[in-house]
């Protein structure tokens, strides 16, 4: 039997949402082990005054396998 543990955690892009998400995961993977997926709760974009993507946020909840 395994037992799988979800933390949340936000990570940002100056250049594009997978980024950001791979930005969040390598991160993550520094000091977590084993993890086995991740969902996108939320998407977030932070623009100029003319309306141009300058920041894409995300909220991830992450999942992992406890030794």
């Amino acid at each position: 039997m395994s037992i799988a543990k979800i933390i949340e955690l936000n990570a940002a892009s100056k250049t594009t949402l997978d980024d950001a998400v791979r930005a969040g995961l390598k991160k993550c993977a520094e000091s977590v082990k084993n993890i086995k997926g991740a969902w996108v709760n939320e998407i977030k974009v932070v623009t100029d005054e003319n309306g141009n993507v300058t920041e894409w946020r995300v909220n991830l909840r992450v999942t992992f396998v406890v030794q």
